[in-house]
């Protein structure tokens, strides 16, 4: 007999129908009430707020990559017509800026808690591990999105970050041109930042969250402090509503800041990356201080400070809840592992505090920073220009070309090999040293290279130290000389 029709009121409603053919109310089940031993806390929201500022980043970044153009001669003009033209742009611009620091902050303070709460213990190595992994990625996505402005601070921070990666052995230098695209920074560098920042590293951050959330469900939370001899059960909480409230609080709390920031004090973009300027003092983020001083402390002994030491920290950082195998948790009897995390704190802080302070300290140094400070104040107050580039190069290149890549690695040689100091600025000359810019113009380009290769007399009785320069070195050598023919 068939079934009689159903009256009209008892149809289900759109959710029910929903759930029918999705699952959708266990699915909410199960990533709502999952049980919280001791409760909900406030202390428990960085991941959570973590996961907030990753969303929050791509969003924004979202909305940039609609008017951004990675390349070269238009990615600076494309940063400062958002940042200058479009409606909410410098806004928008400075909630993605100041997020990427946001992000470093909460993930400090997440790893800090783990390990003083050592939640890595008994089955959850492998979530220790793919959250070491999301940190890395993280400070990936801050160091590949940190050139693409352009302007004068990302070119030259950048380019000091890859030549770290050339004091590698063995693989350094070609990795530093596998990272570069080439010898120099350019437009190949900027696709390959943008590809690394906007599509590679946000695809795995993804991924790893995945896996994050999945092994910290199968292992469960850790739950509160207490002796190992403390077997008493514990009170449990589901996940909602109480710690959703708490990481919805704290994740307002952090737009606010932002948000705040954003307006009150906006991200600030410097003229157009001259790689000719001889004069600019490059510094990176904040977060990346103590790194640049830490290398600073090294210079002396750069494969002690570069290849043998951080290697070793790391590892120790990814076996850490294989070495510290016990069930205590409680940080004040886990002295070992809660000394050296106070002292990487405390010698993270102190060694980017003393970047500042040696900049502070140094009146030439001070006054070079400040002036750099101000151009960029000046660059944001004035009106947008199509292709501005800021000041004019000093190659004969037209301005909104790319400088000859020979000229830039040749610029590069000059000013790290000491020549600048005798030959002055952009080859003026000294009253030690002829101009170089009237050398260009009157000497060969042959007689140049047979000088450089076999010195005059006047060379040798001058003082000039003896390089053994490669073939490439003095091609681009040459090259930047001749530039600067008036």
């Amino acid at each position: 007999m068939p079934a009689s029709p159903q009256p009209a009121n008892s149809r289900p409603g759109l959710r029910a129908w929903i759930d029918q053919r999705t699952g959708l109310d266990q699915l909410l089940r199960v990533a709502l009430d999952e049980p919280i031993p001791g409760g909900a806390r406030f202390a428990y929201v960085f991941g959570s707020g973590l996961l907030f500022l990753f969303l929050s980043q791509v969003i924004t970044g979202l909305c940039l990559a609609l008017y951004y153009v990675p390349s070269a001669s238009s990615a600076h003009s494309s940063v400062a017509y958002i940042s200058k033209q479009v409606a909410a742009g410098e806004f928008i611009r400075s909630l993605h800026v100041y997020g990427a620091s946001a992000m470093i902050v909460v993930l400090a303070l997440h790893l800090i808690q783990t390990t003083s709460y050592g939640a890595y213990k008994r089955r959850r190595e492998l979530l220790w591990l793919s959250g070491a992994v999301l940190a890395a990625l993280v400070l990936g996505m801050a160091f590949t999105g940190y050139l693409l402005p352009w302007d004068e601070r990302a070119y030259f921070a950048t380019s000091v970050g890859t030549n770290i990666i050339g004091e590698l052995p063995f693989i350094g230098s070609a990795l530093e041109r596998f990272v570069r695209g080439g010898e120099v920074l350019g437009t190949m560098t900027l696709s390959r930042f943008y590809f690394a920042h906007v599509f590679l590293l946000p695809g795995l951050i993804f991924a790893f969250i995945g896996a994050h959330i999945f092994l910290f469900r199968r292992a469960g939370a850790a739950g509160p402090i207490r002796a190992p001899e403390d077997v008493r059960p514990l009170r449990t909480e589901p996940f909602y509503p109480r710690q959703v409230i708490y990481d919805m609080a704290f994740a307002a709390l952090v737009i606010c800041a932002l948000g705040l920031l954003a307006h009150f004090a906006p991200a600030p973009l410097g003229a157009r990356a001259d790689p000719s300027d001889t004069q600019f003092l490059p510094r990176p983020e904040w977060y990346f201080l103590p790194m640049f001083e830490w290398l600073k402390v090294w210079q002396n002994h750069a494969t002690l400070g570069i290849v043998v030491i951080p290697p070793i920290l790391i590892a120790l950082f990814l076996l850490l809840p294989f070495l510290d195998r016990r069930a205590e948790r409680r940080p004040w009897r886990r002295p070992v592992v809660m000394g050296a995390l106070v002292i990487v704190v405390l010698g993270m802080t102190y060694l980017g505090m003393l970047s500042h302070v040696q900049d502070q300290n140094s009146a030439m140094v001070r006054t070079q920073l400040h002036a750099q400070d101000e151009a960029e104040a000046m660059y944001m107050k004035a009106p947008f220009q199509p292709q501005q580039f800021g000041l004019p190069l000093t190659t004969s290149a037209p301005a909104n070309e790319v400088p000859d890549p020979k000229v830039v690695a040749g610029l590069k040689l000059y000013s790290s090999d000491g020549c600048i100091a005798c030959h002055g600025a952009d080859g003026a000359g000294t009253p030690i040293a002829v101009s170089l810019a009237k050398v260009a113009t009157t000497e060969l380009e042959a007689t140049l290279r047979v000088h450089l290769q076999h010195y005059t007399p006047a060379m040798t009785s001058g003082g000039m130290p003896q390089y053994n320069l490669s073939p490439a070195d003095l091609d681009s050598l040459i090259a930047y000389i001749k530039s600067l023919k008036h």
